[in-house]
This record gives C-alpha cells, sequence and structure tokens, in this order.
C-alpha cells in the first residue's frame, strides 16, 4: 500500500502545481478596481475565513485521529468499544456549524442587498449609460446618449457610474469585468440593469461567463477605463473619423462568428431595443416591462408594434 500511497501523492501534486500554474497570471477577482467589487472581495475573504474556522479545525483532527488510533503494536489509545454519546462533544460539533452558518446567513443578506445590481451608485457624477447585446461570439456596445457604437470593446471615464442595459441578440449569456463586479446575465427579451464604477484608470478584461457554443472562450471585450477629457475627445473622434453601423452591419453581427474590434459613428435608432424585442409576441410585452425602465418599455412597444 505504501509504494501506492506515494504515487497517489505525486499525481496530487502535480495536479495541484499545474492547476495553480493556470491562475498564476493574475487573481482579477481579488484585484478590485471599484467599490462592487471590492465589496464583493470582501464578502469572499469573510465567507472563506469563517469556513476555514471550521474545516481547518475538522481536517487536523481527522489527521490527529488517524494516526493516534492506527493500527499498531503497543498503542497506547484508549480503546472503548461500548462508548456511544456525548453531550459535551454532540454540542461542540453542531452548534459550531450552526453559528457559523446563521453568521454567514445574515453577512450574505446584508451583502446581497447592498450589491443589488439594479440599485444605482452613489455619486455625485451623473452616470454614463451603455447598453450591451451579446452576440454569437461577440458583443456590441452603444452609447445612447453620445450616440456612438463599439464591438468588443468600450471606453467609460473613471469614477463616473456606468449604468450597463443588458440583453441578448439569441442565446443567454453572462456579462463580466472581474476587476469591476460580478457577472449579470444577458436575456432575450429582456433588459437586466448592471451598475459598476473604476476608479482607477486602465484596461480591463471582460468575457462572456456562460458556455454559449464553439467559440464561447473567444467572447472577450476590453473595458478601457480613462479620465473624462480622453474619454470625451474619444466620442469626438469616433463621431468625426468612423463609418456609421448599419442595419446590414447588424444583421452581419448576428451571425455566428468572432469580430475584431470595431468602432461607429452612429447606429440605427432603437437597435438595442429592437434586438431586445425581436421574439416577443403581442401580449407577451407586459411580462418583460419590469426589466427595463417605463420610458424605455414605451418605446420598444411602440417601435415593436411598427
Amino acid at each position: 500500500m505504501r509504494p501506492a500511497f506515494r504515487k497517489l501523492s505525486i499525481l496530487l501534486s502535480v495536479a495541484l502545481l499545474l492547476i495553480l500554474s493556470g491562475c498564476s497570471e493574475q487573481y482579477l477577482v481579488l484585484d478590485p478596481k471599484g467599490p462592487i467589487a471590492a465589496a464583493q472581495k470582501d464578502l469572499i475573504l469573510i465567507t472563506t475565513l469563517i469556513c476555514a474556522v471550521i474545516a481547518i479545525p475538522v481536517f487536523a483532527i481527522t489527521a490527529v485521529i488517524v494516526w493516534r488510533y492506527r493500527e499498531r503494536p503497543n498503542s497506547k489509545a484508549s480503546y472503548k468499544p461500548n462508548w456511544e454519546h456525548s453531550t459535551k462533544l454532540e454540542t461542540i460539533w453542531w452548534g459550531i456549524p450552526i453559528i457559523a452558518i446563521a453568521i454567514l446567513a445574515v453577512i450574505t443578506v446584508n451583502y446581497t442587498y447592498k450589491l443589488e445590481p439594479a440599485v444605482a451608485i452613489q455619486s455625485e457624477k451623473e452616470p454614463i449609460e451603455i447598453q450591451v447585446t451579446s452576440l454569437d461570439w461577440k458583443w456590441l456596445f452603444t452609447y445612447p446618449d453620445q450616440g456612438v457604437a463599439t464591438v468588443n470593446y468600450f471606453k467609460a471615464p473613471v469614477d463616473t457610474p456606468i449604468r450597463f442595459k443588458l440583453t441578448s441578440d439569441m442565446a443567454m449569456n453572462s456579462f463580466w469585468i472581474p476587476n469591476l463586479g460580478g457577472q449579470l446575465y444577458t436575456m432575450s427579451g429582456m433588459a437586466m440593469t448592471l451598475h459598476l464604477l473604476a476608479d482607477e484608470e486602465g484596461q480591463y478584461y471582460g468575457s462572456g461567463a456562460n458556455f454559449t457554443g464553439e467559440h464561447f472562450a473567444q467572447m472577450t471585450f476590453t473595458a478601457d477605463i480613462t479620465s473624462q477629457e480622453e474619454f470625451d475627445a474619444w466620442v469626438s473622434e469616433v463621431k468625426t473619423t468612423e463609418r456609421a453601423l448599419t442595419e446590414t452591419d447588424v444583421e452581419k453581427l448576428k451571425e455566428q462568428g468572432t469580430a475584431e474590434v470595431a468602432q461607429f459613428s452612429s447606429f440605427p435608432d432603437n437597435v438595442f431595443y429592437d434586438i431586445m424585442m425581436q421574439y416577443v409576441e403581442e401580449g407577451e410585452q407586459g411580462a418583460h416591462a419590469g426589466h427595463m425602465p417605463a420610458e424605455a418599455n414605451d418605446e420598444a412597444s411602440e417601435h415593436h408594434n411598427h
């Protein structure tokens, strides 16, 4: 048994090294660049610590028991074949987990309400709205106030709340920027709301965190966070140097396949809501009204009726 045990230990060690090597570049979730991601990191660390308070002693006691009561000659461990109950031990191994679970429940409920994605982030600055559409296998970003659009890339000003409106052309996906906050699903027929804020300038990795077929691993994008001045200059540059996104371009983007980063000086009116409502039949619109602002629902319904 000992040679087999050694081989198993070596295999487990090699597997652990391979797993860790795949995570060596950067722990994005544990490197927050905004208040939402920072609060989520705190929740991860708090829950991990509480679980460790239980798990580490259990593993340690298990190792002690296995070692102390192993079969060996002249063992000095007490032998009690008729022992069957201890109120003190029962209280300890039931009481501690119950207390830990109660603490975890209170903390989780508190953070669940605190980190509700649809709740606006308090700030002196007005939020910027970015409409996000997931397609197979690419991301379309439209700026309703600035009038520009991008593919697999978006730019936003630092220290400014971002109100993302999320929908999907077909397959459900999940919009995720690990440095800025948790993921939220994109679904056809719905406009989900996600509020994030970046408090440091930089380029951050974003991706689709849901399996959607052959090229889902290439469904990534860059979140470029800059100063307000640089953002305004970028918008002006895009509007004067790039071509417009046409209906034909939109239909091309809907086709399955990957796409390169692209920028457009304008986009078709209501393109976000047209994509969102394309599979919604008459009479079903009310079922989706709770997932978009009232004015957006009225606009989408009116355009859909045409």
